[in-house]
Parts: structure tokens; sequence; C-alpha cells
């Protein structure tokens, strides 16, 4: 799973706990304590779940680490069962030549291949980012279309308000505020509700221009506290934080409750200004601006008078029982606040430090030599363990759990690992145990220089997904100078150059032609007789109009040793190899164990 999902589904739940912390304590605080608190809360919540901060050992972290413990010493899959023996593996990418130069092919890693389900499984949990990203951008790109329709059709019937005294009323009401830009005041008999629309051109829109003037006083003051408080900005911060954790049934709860918190909110900043001796007249007020019938109801980020009978209810009951706060609650808000603030942080988030590793270069544990951390002495004191466990799944052919396993070894007993399945010629675990290995770490240099005096094609192939531009440059220099064909090819197609090595020489054509071989454009002879697959070292080239199917077997030194017609069971194994996504298979559980890493490097 992608590991910045993966600290955002940590962000989702940490969030979730402070929710319903929230909405647990609102039975309790709703009228005792200021309704601006309960609104203003809520924020620090939202920036929970949109910012990963948090201490650098946190709850959310020791939770994940507890999983990931579970997870490496009681999963038991079910063991998988093929017949007995080891022998060589067909690997085509490397030209099909095993360790000791031997075409064979090792029943036990295609049996391990043969896992479609998993593969499925593994595949969708490393893209389902792209899923929830998605789905993300789909509610998003529709709320905001929605609210620009929204906005289009109730500009669309505007008319401004001519009347002077209004105009003047609204002015000396705007400077009340401390608006100093000039508000405009507007009309549109669609609306259900007197509302403020414009983020940076605050724009007043009444069902009515006649409206009392004491009722006016009441819209304008109310309108001008949610634009003087920024509410719109509010309101779609929340929204984005919806659209962003829309898997949470939870921020959902959330998003109703600061709604209502907005206008509860903002109710006690009018009376608070007006006075609470008016609760009655501004309650009133919203009576009848409910009383208005329009066609066009509130939009998700226009901020109202009056939004629903429900609403309405619940804010004249919390209008009636306004009173200015004592400095007593003020007090205990206030360390209400900080306990909030504490235990966001306390709780914290999947550890940010492990999202600083490329996905591409997983972690090995005590391969940093200068800082020595707690969970590095956690694995050396449990490099048995892992070690027992490695064989047992070594022998058991299971090959996910061998990987696991073997990502929690220090760099001696991994190396250890490398030796044997290098002897024991099982080129699927060692593809495996390599692609969790540091980009040009120390055992990557190691078994390159002892791979490539050995002359084995297939395992030095692998090792060059782990070597950096640089290295691979200078592994080719190496080559040119031994004037080893077969090792620049696998080099320059981990270059991007493979198409260096697809036109043929000179000299290289001599040599076929030596043998029999030769060569028209793409297409190869042999004997006179069209090659349907021919295979060579560094080359594989398929003719369908062919009629014979050629190996060419060459020595340590490159040249060619023996030209031979390939068997039907050899022409299966590599046709079954070009089929089998192995390397789609190897990254999708390089990134998986990349993920489990990070835990214990923290």
């Amino acid at each position: 799973m992608n590991i910045l999902l993966k600290m955002f589904l940590s962000m989702s739940f940490s969030g979730s706990l402070f929710i319903l912390l929230l909405l647990a304590g609102k039975r309790f605080l709703k009228d005792k304590i200021s309704r601006q608190w309960q609104y203003y809360i809520w924020l620090i919540v939202v920036m929970r779940l949109l910012l990963p901060f948090g201490l650098e050992t946190n709850l959310m972290e020791k939770a994940y680490q507890t999983i990931d413990q579970a997870i490496t010493h009681s999963v038991s899959l079910p063991q998988q069962q093929s017949p007995s023996g080891d022998t060589n593996a067909f690997n085509v990418p490397a030209s099909g030549m095993e360790h000791g130069n031997q075409n064979t092919v090792n029943p036990k890693d295609d049996s391990i291949s043969s896992r479609p389900v998993g593969d499925i499984l593994s595949l969708f949990s490393n893209h389902v980012w792209l899923i929830w990203l998605m789905v993300a951008l789909i509610l998003l790109v529709q709320k905001i279309t929605a609210y620009h329709s929204f906005i289009r059709y109730v500009k669309a019937g505007l008319n401004p308000v001519s009347n002077v005294q209004q105009l003047d009323r609204l002015s000396v009401i705007a400077e009340q505020t401390g608006r100093k830009r000039p508000v405009e005041l507007c009309v549109n008999p669609l609306v259900s509700s007197p509302l403020l629309i414009g983020f940076f051109r605050p724009c007043i829109v009444l069902p009515s221009a006649d409206i009392p003037e004491k009722d006016f006083q009441y819209i304008v003051l109310h309108e001008l506290t949610h634009y003087k408080r920024r509410d719109m900005f509010y309101k779609w911060l929340v929204q984005i934080t919806v659209c962003l954790h829309w898997f949470n049934p939870l921020v959902y709860l959330m998003r109703r409750e600061i709604t209502k918190a907005c206008e509860f909110s903002c109710d006690e900043a009018v009376l608070s200004k007006m006075g609470y001796d008016n609760a009655q007249d501004y309650g009133k007020t919203l009576l009848d601006a409910m009383a208005a019938v329009g066609k066009y109801k509130e939009s998700l980020a226009a901020v109202t008078l009056s939004e629903n009978k429900q609403l309405l209810k619940e804010r004249l009951g919390a209008i009636m029982n306004s009173k200015r706060k004592s400095k007593t609650t003020l007090f205990v808000t206030s360390v209400l606040t900080l306990c909030v603030i504490l235990g966001v942080v306390f709780v914290g988030v999947y550890p940010a430090a492990a999202a600083d590793q490329p996905s591409n270069e997983p972690a090995v544990s005590g391969l940093n030599e200068n800082v020595i951390s707690p969970t590095q002495e956690k694995n050396s004191s449990h490099n048995e363990v892992f070690s027992s466990q490695a064989e047992q799944y070594y022998e058991d052919d299971n090959l996910p759990l061998f990987e696991i396993v073997f990502s929690r070894l220090d760099e001696k007993a991994q190396g250890e690992w490398l030796d044997k399945i290098y002897a024991d010629d099982r080129i699927r675990f060692w593809k495996t145990a390599v692609n969790m290995l540091d980009v040009d770490c120390s055992l990557i240099q190691q078994y390159a220089e002892k791979i490539y005096d050995d002359g084995n094609i297939s395992y030095f192939s692998t090792l060059t997904s782990r070597m950096s531009e640089e290295t691979l440059e200078e592994w080719m220099g190496i080559a040119a100078d031994d004037e080893k064909f077969n090792f620049q090819s696998i080099l320059s197609n981990a270059l991007g150059q493979g198409n260096k090595f697809d036109t043929l020489s000179e000299p290289q054509k001599a040599e076929y032609q030596a043998e029999g071989i030769t060569v028209d454009g793409n297409n190869y002879y042999y004997q006179g007789q069209p090659v349907n697959i021919f295979l060579d070292m560094h080359r594989l080239a398929v003719n369908p109009a062919g009629t014979v199917n050629i190996r060419i077997t060459r020595s340590e030194d490159g040249k060619i040793s023996d030209v031979a017609y390939m068997t039907d069971t050899e022409v299966t194994e590599l046709l079954g190899n070009m089929e089998e996504p192995n390397d789609l298979y190897d990254a999708e559980m390089e990134e998986l164990l990349n993920d489990m890493n990070d835990f214990d490097n923290k």
C-alpha cells in the first residue's frame, strides 16, 4: 500500500477519535460553554484530518508497530506444496542461462508464481490510492460545479438595492463590524433566505427589499459577522476534508455539526454585539426569514440566515437561553482547548519519517552503522528468530512470508542467505531477496563482482535493478573492456539503451554465418530454413513464418559453443516464462515490504 495513503488513513483514524470525543462531549457542554468555542474547536479536528503533525513517538505509531509485529510473528498462510528437488529456473530476460549454464526449469519456483488471486490482491493493494484519489477529485469537482451553478443562477436574478436609507444603514453596520471595503446589497426573490456570497467581494442577497428596519439590521449584522469570521473559507475547508476522507462516515457527522455550530456561534456573536436583551426580536427575525419561500435553497458554501426548520428550532432555543459567559467558563474552555490540542498531538499519525524514504528503495535493517536505533537493537536480538522463520518458509517454498522475514534480517544474515540461495540456484528467491536491498549497497557490489566473474547472466541481470545509473555505466565499461557482449546487452537494457544491441555488427554476422545462421533484417535462417524462435544469450527473435526453433549456447568467454534445435518442452517453458508477470509481482511485493519495513526503521 502506498505509504502516503497509509499515513492519510492514520490521520483519518486519529481524527475520528476526536470527532467521537467532541460528539460525546456535546451533550454535556453545549449549554454550558461558549457556542463560538464549540464552533472553532472543530478546526483542530479538521487540521488533524489534513496535516500529519504529531510527536516523534506517539500513540498511532505504537499501534502500527504492534500490528506490524503481530503480522510478522503470528501470520500463518497455507503452505504451498510442490514437487521436491531444486533445479534451475528458466529466465528469459537473462537469456535463459542459469547457474552452471544449464537450461532447466525449477518446478517449485514456477508453482509459486502461479498465484493469480494473490497477484490481483497485491496489485489492488498497491494501487488502491488511485481509487481513493479519483473518488476524492470527483467529489470535489462535483461540489465546485454545484457551487458555481448556484452562484451563477443567483447572480442571474440579482437586482441591486436602490433604497438610499438601506444602503446608508448597511454602510454604518459595516463600519461597526470593522468592514472598510464596500459591501454589495442585492435582491433576488428566488432565494429562500438572506444569504452572503462572494469570498473577496461580499454581496448580501435578500429575498425582498421590503424588510423592517430592525430585521434589516439583524440580517446585515448576521451576514457581515459570517464574512468577518471567514466562515465561507471554513466551510470550504470542511468540504475539502470531507472529499479527501469520503470513506470515513464520521466526517459527514462532523460536517453537519460544524454547519450547526457555525450558525449558533454567529447568533451568539450578534447578540453579544446587540445585547442579550434583544434575543426575542432577533429570534423573530429568524422566523420571518424562514417564512420566505424561494426556489433556490442554500448552497454548500453560502452562509445564510436560516437554513432549515429543525436547525431554526434549535437556534431559537439557544437564542432564548443566551447569556454572557462568566470568567470561569472562559477558563474552562481554555483548559479544554489545551487538552484537545495536546491529545491530538499525542495521538499523532503514522510516522511521517517513513514517507521520507523513496518507495523504490526499501530500507534494510542494520545497514546504517553510524546510528543504532532501538528498533535495530530489537532486530539484532530477534535475528535468530527471523532466520529460523526464513529457513522454514524457504523450505516450504513460501515466497511472500520469506520476503517479510528476510527484510528483518541484518546485513550479515542477509548476505548468508544470498550465499545459500545462489548456491541452491533458486532464482525467484534470489530476485525477491535482491529487491529488498538498497541501491548500490555493499551486498549489491559484492555479489555483482562474484557473479560477473562466474559469468552467470541470469543472476547478474537481477542485480542491475538495484544499481544506480553511475554503477551501471561503470559495469558497462568493464564488460566492454572484457568484450563480454552478453553482459553489455543486460547492462544496456538496464540503462534504457537496448536498441544499441538490436543491430548486428559485421563480426557478429560473421560469427553466425560460421555456424550456418544467416540474418535478413529481423529474420533469422538456419541452414536455409526460416527460424521461428531464435534464442541467443543476449538476443531473442520471433518470426511467426519460421519453421524451426534454434537455441545458441555460449561458453564462458562468450563464444558460440553449440547450435541446437529447441525441444517442445523448451519452447513451452520459454513461452510460459514470457507470460508470467514476474516483474510486476516482484515490484508489488517490494512495495508491500517497503511499507512494513518503515515501521521497524522508526
